[in-house]
């Protein structure tokens, strides 16, 4: 009986070894070493053929040909898979690639499911459509959703029945002919679905739940969790189809298994959310085949998922007249310029210590900012209660957001609002200065589309000439409060 190797993993960078660490060697992390049971191989790969020795050398065959020069390699652009959604088009550098393995991870009811259901009608619906008609233009005969060319999309559970997921697409209006459904954990009936029915995209939902007979462990273990993707990702590249693959998360955010799986993937992607707003941000991670820094906007509703194209009315209050303790400033998620309201609400407090509460904003942020416009701006608001929030789960975390925030909070303890066409956008330091913001021109363009005719900018950033809009630059915050007419009279 042939003996199993054992070897021990690191689930965080990939480290292997003979002997287990408490802390691995590689990235110092702790309790990342896990025990991985290789599988024995083959017993007809291990006995020598007939007449042949142990000794006798094997004959090498041939591999010149599979080295060509790069000159001689075509650039032909590959034939992307539209998703039906623009927004997920976007995310993925527009489509899915045909043979790539796209890992999609979110927490526990963000919606991955419900996204990938309706993607695969859709293309389901699409590839229909192109298969329905001839080269001439006329309608063909239908023809076999099994016939295993290209002309169907498999959706494979491991979570749910296929009754469960038949209710759920019902719902949200993916219930097409060709759309094949299939509920399995086991990982040679997901590989002999796949390779018997060749789809244009095959969806499996979850790798953590898909299980492989040829390895030990349990299933969304590490040792499993390595075998399945390696073997969807073998199917995919040998056949030419295109795999979604959803992930598991852990409870600080990282996708579940080991680290190496996000290494063997073509793209990952986060879908993010708060379960308290239908919003929901689509990011790519890593992505082989587009860019890493877009974002698709997203809708959740009772009838599925919708996407957002133009998301800059999610983040804005309704409210005509100006209000005391807001202030509109511009973020950037990507290439895309996000504009977000902050709202400020300053009480005096009865407490010993002022309370700080805040939602969307950077907590340590706001003490440094506080300090900032007490010191600089002459506003005292150490001995108040502080309640910060932005619109809709919008966010506002990044340093050209400290502007916005300080003339929020300035507005409320002074009373006066600010006018409804105005934005500030700038960092703060600690000596007062604002200092310049990254991809200015994105933002002042985006706040010019939406009716802002005034913005508070850096003075130091490059002069930028933007037609029907006023740029007020500020040196420092001292300026931009003056700007705002938010300066405390001194006597």
């Amino acid at each position: 009986m042939a003996k199993k190797t054992v070897n021990y993993v690191c689930t965080e960078c990939g480290w292997s070894g003979g002997k287990w660490y408490g802390r691995c060697p590689e990235c110092g992390q702790w309790g990342t070493i896990e025990e991985f049971h290789e599988a024995p191989a083959a017993t007809g790969a291990r006995t020598p053929a007939p007449g042949r020795t142990s000794r006798t050398p094997i004959s090498v065959p041939n591999v010149q040909s599979a080295a060509k020069p790069i000159t001689s390699i075509s650039t032909d652009t590959v034939n992307r898979l539209p998703t039906g959604f623009g927004e997920f088009d976007r995310v993925l550098g527009g489509g899915i690639v045909p043979g790539s393995v796209v890992l999609i991870a979110g927490e526990p009811g963000i919606g991955k499911s419900t996204l990938l259901l309706e993607t695969a009608g859709n293309i389901a619906k699409s590839v229909a459509a192109a298969h329905s008609r001839t080269p001439d233009g006329s309608d063909s005969e239908p023809h076999d959703a099994h016939a295993g060319t290209h002309d169907s999309v498999l959706y494979i559970s491991g979570e749910e029945s296929q009754a469960q997921v038949r209710l759920r697409a019902s719902r949200i209006g993916a219930v097409e002919e060709n759309l094949l459904l299939a509920a399995t954990t086991d990982l040679s009936t997901v590989l002999g679905l796949i390779d018997s029915v060749r789809p244009a995209l095959a969806i499996v939902d979850s790798a953590q739940t898909i299980v492989s007979q040829d390895v030990d462990g349990i299933s969304g273990g590490s040792t499993q969790v390595r075998e399945v993707a390696s073997a969807l990702i073998d199917s995919a590249k040998s056949l030419d189809v295109p795999v979604l693959l959803v992930g598991h998360v852990t409870k600080d955010g990282s996708i579940a298994g080991p680290r190496t799986l996000e290494h063997l993937v073509d793209v990952v992607c986060q879908f993010e959310g708060e379960s308290q707003t239908a919003l929901r941000l689509l990011r790519a991670v890593k992505n082989r085949f587009g860019p890493t820094d877009e974002v698709g906007c997203f809708d959740m509703s009772g009838e599925g998922i919708e996407e957002v194209r133009d998301p800059a009315g999610l983040f804005l209050s309704s409210q005509n007249e100006p209000v005391e303790g807001t202030c509109v400033t511009f973020t950037l998620d990507g290439h895309r310029s996000l504009a977000v309201e902050v709202q400020s609400l300053v009480t005096n407090s009865v407490l010993p210590t002022p309370r700080r509460a805040v939602n969307g904003v950077d907590p340590s942020r706001i003490a440094m900012l506080v300090a900032v416009l007490y010191r600089h701006g002459g506003i005292s608001l150490l001995q108040n209660d502080l309640y910060i929030s932005t619109i809709a789960g919008g966010q506002a975390k990044e340093p050209g957001c400290d502007l916005a925030i300080t003339a929020a909070m300035a507005s409320a303890a002074l009373n006066k609002p600010i006018a409804k066409n105005v934005c500030a956008i700038g960092e703060i330091s600690l000596t007062g200065q604002v200092r310049p913001v990254p991809r200015l021109e994105y933002r002042l363009r985006e706040a010019q589309r939406l009716g802002f005719t005034k913005a508070i900018v850096p003075a130091t950033q490059k002069p930028l000439k933007m037609e029907g809009m006023t740029l007020a630059p500020a040196t420092n915050l001292k300026d931009a409060l003056a700007f705002l007419h938010l300066a405390k009279q001194r006597h």
